[in-house]
């Protein structure tokens, strides 16, 4: 159930007729990668290891894409996500003890390319793009979010992500990046994310904003900031709740 009592409201300092456009995360704003993840590594590596603790892998795993994503140099050729996330997969399962064969790894590190959305992410952006031309902003990789969207049915509009300009997110070049190609000006766009650096480098640069809060994006709520805060233009528990208060 939804309550909308505590919900910051657009129209602190940003007008409906203001925003033209959406811009979303992905991996975790719009999909829920932990419970994928998670149900894709007990299937092809739990044989090897009975009754291993899958939810904290997956969180671990998560741990090492941010690290080596954080690292990447300003210069040089593009490192994929899928590339980072595998090759950040062969250390977990050395520490853990976990031989699993080349190929199964491979395969574990594609379910990254097929994150299940939230029960709440169609049916909110269904609403959403009646009235806003909807677009993604991810770090994942281009091919990663087309095959996302197109088995989970997402309906955006337009498709952006860090590969596209070589620098991942919060760098400003991301967002810069989606404002120049759907061809508004920051302030008619904005940034919906369930991590608060996201929008908090949107806002920098003068993006409205909203907070989607994802308790479980992390399995467990108390491993996920899910606090709503005054310094976003919108604080929202879902999608449709996001759909609410823009009057969709």
């Amino acid at each position: 159930m939804r309550n909308n009592s505590a919900h910051s409201r657009p129209g602190d300092g940003y007008g409906l007729c203001v925003i033209k456009a959406l811009l979303f995360d992905v991996q975790g704003t719009a999909t829920d990668f932990h419970s994928t993840i998670r149900c894709a590594a007990e299937a092809i590596a739990g044989p090897l290891a009975p009754g291993h603790d899958w939810s904290e892998f997956v969180n671990r795993w998560r741990a090492a894409y941010f690290t080596e994503t954080s690292r990447q140099p300003e210069q040089g050729p593009w490192v994929s996500v899928a590339s980072v996330y595998r090759g950040t997969l062969d250390p977990l399962l050395e520490a853990d003890g976990i031989d699993l064969k080349p190929t199964a790894r491979d395969e574990l590190t594609r379910a990254w390319a097929r994150l299940e959305p939230w029960p709440d992410t169609v049916p909110g952006l269904t609403r959403l793009r009646e009235r806003f031309t909807l677009a993604t902003l991810s770090n994942a990789d281009v091919s990663a979010v087309v095959e996302i969207s197109r088995r989970g049915g997402l309906p955006w509009h337009a498709i952006f992500a860090a590969e596209m300009v070589g620098v991942f997110k919060p760098d400003p070049r991301t967002y810069h990046l989606a404002a120049r190609y759907l061809g508004f000006e920051p302030g008619e766009i904005m940034m919906v994310a369930s991590h608060k650096y996201d929008i908090r480098a949107a806002k920098a640069l003068g993006f409205p904003t909203a907070f989607i809060a994802r308790p479980l994006e992390y399995g467990d709520p108390a491993l996920a900031d899910a606090e709503f805060s005054d310094e976003f233009d919108i604080n929202a528990v879902d999608f449709l709740d996001l759909a609410d208060q823009l009057g969709c």
